[in-house]
């Protein structure tokens, strides 16, 4: 505490104040033994005498607060008080919610896309503009190159792949497989590579070189830059990269696994797809399919035909439903499909296949089951002759020319769920122009109409059918799956598939090559 008259000099100076002004004695004058910052508070005293003043300053490197009181008799007293400990605290928790504030932003932002390319930009952009003057963000090497991002503080990232060596550069090849990071006191700058160092950036003054932790596997290396006129990294600015290098690592491991496990979802939905059907052997063939969820590809009904391999012999057409909906159900699919397949040798003998295809079933760990129908198809003349074999399936039903549907009298047990398999073949003749439709309970128990829930059901698609007299197998889907499709709106459903076989209509229409949508003449 001081205390001086009404012209500035000291009345008081108690022992605390003594120990921060040495030369403060009453006598003196403040302006004397004070810093100047300290006197500036008279002048903020108001006019007259009484009041009080603040003001701030430093004295031999630590910062203090002065209270100053004006009294009526003219005496002006003066507190000090230490502020140097709460300043820095202040300063710290500034420091500290800038930090928080630029790690939350760098991880929305590297969340916010699972683009491996945007991720590595993002994290070279953003280390420039706030910790370096420059960085370099490096992937694990592809096809022996180094694919490199560069970036300079407010500038744009650059992409480029390098035929570089790793371990050229001290911490670079540890910092890539993982390792803890070397401090940048043990790394010289002038050892930098030209391929590390941006063009137009002058002379590296200190790098700092950390670890982008991934998921499991390191996600690739972060390199911090600062110019020879820069200050050299300190430690707790390497320990705070390390805290942003944690999430970029994050993100980038996040967005390479998630482009590893779509290529991979799109090589198996590529075999999980039902195929494009098209004529064979003078038989026309249409299908179509709709899984339960429009943003899935593929579910648990499937469809495939089977051309003849010897010239005479009947094509075969499976079509089946399996339980459940979703990636699940499509693996399920799979494997009767690939099963299906295998078991083509015995495609004249329908309860055979769809036996061993249960015992199959039932001998795996996978508890689904599954409703099918097989169909083989032969050209007789202007008809085709089938056998169709349902197994706990829908019905197929027959589309005469006249416009009139029946329904093919087979019937059979579930595929997968009983022990043994019982199944009742029948044998159809299809005229020219007739057809026969293969379908999913998905589109007979599709729930919609006016109120929203009301079935489909089987007399609409009936008369449906009926009116698609004499119409090609892709029309007769293509008005099945449209009116199924307009009954449930955008409400849930169930995966639909439909599948016609179609006689040939006359022995004039147009022949292509087979394989087309056109017609086929044989």
């Amino acid at each position: 505490m001081l205390v001086t008259d009404d012209l500035a000099v000291l009345l008081s100076v108690n022992d605390a104040a003594a120990l921060v002004l040495p030369e403060a004695r009453p006598g003196a004058t403040l302006a004397d033994v004070a810093p100047a910052w300290l006197g500036s508070a008279l002048e903020r005293l108001p006019d007259g005498h009484g009041g009080h003043a603040t003001v701030h300053g430093q004295v031999a490197g630590r910062t203090y607060e002065a209270h100053t009181t004006a009294w009526n008799d003219g005496t002006v007293v003066w507190w000090l008080v230490d502020d140097t400990d709460h300043r820095l605290a202040r300063e710290a928790l500034l420091v500290e919610r800038e930090r928080t504030a630029f790690l939350t932003q760098a991880s929305n932002l590297l969340l916010s896309s699972l683009n491996l390319e945007r991720c590595m930009d993002v994290t070279a952009q953003m280390a420039a503009e706030h910790l370096a003057d420059a960085a370099v963000v490096i992937a694990p090497a592809h096809a022996q190159k180094l694919p490199v991002v560069t970036c300079l503080r407010d500038g744009k990232p650059s992409n480029s792949r390098v035929a570089a060596a790793p371990e050229d550069v001290p911490g670079l090849m540890e910092a890539l497989q993982g390792f803890p990071p070397v401090p940048s006191r043990w790394i010289d700058p002038a050892a930098a590579p030209t391929w590390l160092v941006p063009e137009e950036f002058g002379t590296v003054g200190s790098i700092v070189i950390t670890p982008l932790p991934g998921h499991g596997v390191p996600a690739g290396a972060l390199v911090l830059l600062r110019r020879d006129s820069s200050a050299v990294f300190t430690e707790a600015e390497e320990v705070f990269a390390r805290l942003f290098a944690a999430r970029a690592g994050a993100a980038m491991s996040a967005a390479r696994l998630y482009a590893e496990q779509a290529s991979i979802s799109e090589i198996l939905m590529r075999e999980l797809l039902p195929p494009s059907l098209h004529h064979v052997a003078g038989v026309e063939y249409a299908g179509g399919y709709r899984p339960s969820k429009d943003h899935e590809r593929v579910g648990g009904d499937f469809y495939d035909v089977h051309p003849a391999t010897v010239e005479g012999d009947a094509s075969l057409v499976v079509l089946g439903d399996v339980c459940g909906k979703g990636l699940e159900a499509a693996v399920m699919t799979g494997k009767i499909r690939n099963t299906m397949h295998a078991l083509l040798p015995l495609a004249d003998d329908h309860h055979r296949m769809l036996t061993l295809l249960n015992t199959s079933l039932l001998n795996t760990h996978d508890a689904r089951y599954a409703t099918m129908v097989l169909a083989s198809a032969q050209r007789q003349g202007s008809t085709v002759r089938l056998r169709l074999t349902s197994a706990g399936h829908p019905a197929p039903l027959i589309l005469r020319a006249d416009g009139r549907v029946e329904e093919a009298p087979t019937r059979g047990s579930l595929v997968g769920a009983l022990p043994h398999f019982t199944a009742v073949s029948v044998a159809i003749t299809l005229g020219p122009g007739e057809a026969c439709v293969l379908y999913t309970d998905g589109i007979s128990e599709a729930r919609g109409g006016p109120m929203g829930r009301t079935e489909f059901g089987e007399k609409r698609l009936h008369r449906a059918l009926s009116e698609c007299a004499g119409m090609p197998a892709e029309a007769i889907v293509e008005r099945v799956q449209m009116l199924a499709s307009q009954w449930v709106g955008a409400g849930r459903h169930d995966d639909m598939a439909v599948v016609v076989i179609s006689a040939p209509r006359s022995n004039h229409l147009s022949m292509v090559d087979g394989h087309t949508r056109g017609r086929f003449t044989a």
